[in-house]
């Protein structure tokens, strides 16, 4: 092996963690109230550091994943046939449905350690240190449920759309499934992303800042054309509120020119039907927006001249300003990014050379620039943007680093093609407040010690 490849394959990209409970609603409330104060980024610390002592020996070991092994003879491996090289190996319906090598085990959704794991909020998180290109895989997309999932039988599942419309209709999802369809590949991230780091860094690693982060293909009819089936009426409609068939009846109210844009009503997802805690047989894709207005088990869709403030945009999914004011009816997810090798929890093993990767996002179009700071923002770089880049969907970004055994701070800045560039988090908090929970989308730095261990900072 040479010394590049030998570096790069060394350096670890998962780490375990174990569940602790906590009430995120209550922490959601005291946020709103009082901000996100030391008390409470000490807890949720806490909650990580003993998470991590009880996993430490998993952890260690696998950090030392592609090192060599103690014990293990390298050269033997390549003059020596190992077992599986002369033998027979398993036949073709050995796993009826494909599953990840068994050495991949670690790399899989987490709860995150004072958050809850109540059905009715919980949250799991994407792996997103582990994943490469795009396309997050459909088991280990992001979670986040109001009511916990249900696996429903399409059989018995409809969709109605009534309101402002001259034929109210419910229809199948066997009829669904033969109108004309379309496939997109976008993002989805829920609105709550990044929200525990508003006051000063406090989860460890990517998965926990950024994992409420996926991108998929979707497959589906578009709405406007299930609309226009109902005979719309264009002159009054403004809105549409979509309505889950989940134990929270969770609702979204969705303006009429989005709904009659890039909206699907979708039944695939990474060219198979949805996973049930996706949303099978049905949900809403909103392209850009975030992830609560994409409504999972869609049942209902209603035309209306107002909106309807629902729960989920009048209590919930708010942003409290520095007057006082609440923000409500947020949709479009701003241009963000994030480095996800190297990142919080990862080490370093050595100087030399490492690809700096992560991904790239916004809800208004497409990303046409990354910038790579390796000194906290003092200096950038333009890094490659790797195809494709498409509208409302992730991009992959890589950059070309020569770690000099220093302490670095590593940061992305994206840029999307209106021009919006990824503020600070102070420039945010200039404008948002202290006491915000959702909607971050500010720089994230990770410093880089000499050791080469990474760790989560704030860079004002």
């Amino acid at each position: 092996m040479t010394d590049l490849s030998k570096k790069i394959s060394r350096l670890p990209g998962r780490i375990e963690h174990a569940p602790e409970n906590f009430v995120a609603d209550e922490l959601v409330g005291a946020i709103h109230a009082h901000g996100m104060d030391a008390s409470r980024r000490d807890f949720l610390r806490r909650s990580f550091v003993a998470a991590s002592a009880a996993t430490g020996a998993l952890a260690a070991s696998t950090a030392q994943a592609g090192a060599d092994h103690p014990g293990f003879d390298g050269e033997a491996a390549i003059l020596t046939l190992p077992a599986h090289s002369t033998s027979l190996g398993h036949p073709v319906a050995y796993r009826a449905y494909g599953l990840p090598s068994q050495f991949e085990a670690n790399l899989q959704r987490r709860e995150s350690p004072g958050l809850t794991k109540r059905r009715e909020s919980g949250v799991a998180f994407t792996p997103l240190q582990g994943l490469f290109g795009i396309i997050t895989p459909s088991g280990l997309h992001f979670e986040r449920h109001h009511a916990g999932w249900h696996d429903i039988d399409p059989a018995t599942h409809r969709l109605m759309i009534n309101g402002l419309v001259a034929t109210p209709k419910v229809y199948t999802v066997g009829e669904l499934m033969r109108l004309p369809s379309v496939s997109r590949m976008h993002f989805i991230e829920c609105g709550a992303n990044t929200a525990m780091d508003w006051g000063g860094p406090t989860v460890p690693s990517v998965q926990y800042t950024h994992g409420m982060l996926s991108c998929s293909e979707f497959t589906g009819v578009p709405l406007s054309l299930l609309l226009d089936d109902c005979g719309i009426d264009r002159s009054n409609a403004r809105f549409i509120l979509a309505e889950g068939s989940d134990g929270a009846a969770l609702t979204r109210t969705i303006p009429i020119e989005r709904a009659l844009d890039d909206v699907l009503v979708a039944w695939g997802m990474n060219g198979e039907m949805l996973r049930p805690e996706n949303g099978y047989p049905l949900r809403l894709v909103v392209p850009g927006a975030q992830g609560v207005s994409w409504v999972k088990w869609l049942r209902r869709i209603e035309v209306g001249d107002a909106p309807y403030a629902t729960r989920e945009e009048s209590t919930q999914y708010t942003d409290l300003m520095p007057d006082g004011l609440q923000r409500q009816y947020g949709l479009v997810q701003e241009c963000k990014s994030v480095i996800t090798t190297p990142s919080g929890g990862q080490r370093l093993l050595d100087k030399g050379f490492y690809n700096i990767t992560g991904l790239a996002w916004s809800g208004r179009g497409k990303v046409s620039r990354v910038d790579i700071s390796t000194d906290g923002g003092r200096n950038w770089q333009a890094a490659r943007l790797e195809s494709p880049v498409l509208t409302k969907c992730l991009t992959r970004f890589n950059f070309d680093w020569q770690w000099d055994g220093k302490p670095s701070i590593l940061q992305s800045r994206a840029i999307d093609e209106t021009g919006y560039v990824q503020p600070k988090i102070n420039a945010l908090r200039t404008v948002r407040g202290t006491r915000s929970v959702y909607h971050n989308n500010a720089i994230q730095s990770w410093r880089v010690e000499t050791s080469g261990e990474v760790m989560n900072v704030q860079i004002s």
